[in-house]
């Protein structure tokens, strides 16, 4: 593959960890990285040998690839302007702010043929991964996501802060048209709802509940499937997985069912997202997250937010 010149805007508490992957990644040259905090940008620059702006302009014509870690209220706008420099972008979560922003990114990408990956990466947990092959079907899903409170995500709510990232597991998990949603939350510590419960209902009949708080002091994060001969369980934080099947039409006892835990490869979530999206741009293929995949994690996170709303 072909080494590409990358760039990552906005290098706080999540953008920085991009710039690390992208400075060592055997396909980028990291060419410089960009903040509105100068300071920081230098900091971080620095440490990774690379060069520091303060205006993300002043890195189109330098870079092929960026990764927009900006906060979401400015993800369209510079998406927007990078995208129409013909550079490829991955942005991170929540996509876009409005369906409207994320359609006209989705057409822009394609009018200009440029990669656009949006940064769920949840995705590329080993454990996710490795679950694929065994799930059928589901019949009811729990998602449980707990953490702890982060005053530089008070901007946004926890359904758009943590609870997005399972909105889109599931729908890549039942790809079935969404029928009904109803939502309860509560604002807790900051002006936003900071804890969250979505009950979703699918066509084919499956239902998931989904929970997600920011007021917890430990990090809390499974997701559980049940269907027609099974249970898995997926533990997000400490990438495991176990699936629990049965021997037997009927289960007398618990030898009637077989317990499987997969062996997963102990590797970095971020550097497996990284790695697909420098592929896709050097295969000009289609990433497994796309920018459509963003736009309907929104669209339901938005008809959530809704129904929280009307409570």
């Amino acid at each position: 593959m072909d080494k590409l010149t990358t760039t990552v805007i906005g290098v706080g508490s999540l953008g920085q960890h991009h710039a690390r992957v992208l400075a060592s990644h055997p396909h980028s040259s990291l060419v410089g990285v960009v903040d509105n905090d100068i300071k920081r940008a230098e900091k971080i620059a620095r440490g990774l040998g690379t060069g520091a702006y303060s205006d993300y302009h002043e890195i189109i014509g330098k870079a092929k690839v960026a990764v927009i870690a900006v906060p979401t209220p400015h993800h369209f706008s510079v998406a927007k302007d990078l995208i129409e420099a013909g550079i490829h972008v991955l942005v991170e979560k929540p996509f876009t702010e409005t369906v409207a922003q994320a359609k006209e990114l989705i057409g822009l990408a394609d009018a200009k043929n440029v990669i656009l990956q949006v940064g769920l990466i949840e995705r590329f947990n080993p454990a996710v991964i490795c679950a694929q092959k065994y799930i059928n079907k589901p019949k009811f899903i729990e998602v449980n996501r707990l953490g702890p409170y982060d005053p530089r995500t008070s901007h946004i709510g926890v359904v758009m802060d943590l609870m997005i990232h399972d909105i889109d597991i599931v729908l890549s998990l039942i790809r079935e048209k969404v029928v009904s949603v109803d939502a309860h939350g509560a604002s807790i510590l900051s002006e936003h709802e900071d804890i969250a419960k979505a009950r979703i209902k699918f066509e084919d009949g499956c239902v998931a509940d989904i929970s997600a708080s920011r007021v917890s002091l430990e990090k809390y994060r499974k997701i559980r499937l049940f269907q027609a001969d099974s249970y898995i369980s997926i533990d997000y934080a400490g990438k495991s997985l176990k699936v629990y099947r049965k021997k037997t039409p009927v289960v007398k006892s618990l030898l009637d069912i077989e317990v499987t835990k997969p062996k997963l490869k102990d590797e970095e979530q971020l550097f497996l997202e990284l790695d697909h999206f420098i592929t896709c741009v050097n295969e000009g293929r289609k990433p497994e997250v796309s920018g459509e995949h963003g736009r309907d994690a929104l669209e339901l996170a938005l008809e959530i937010l809704k129904n929280l709303n009307a409570q």
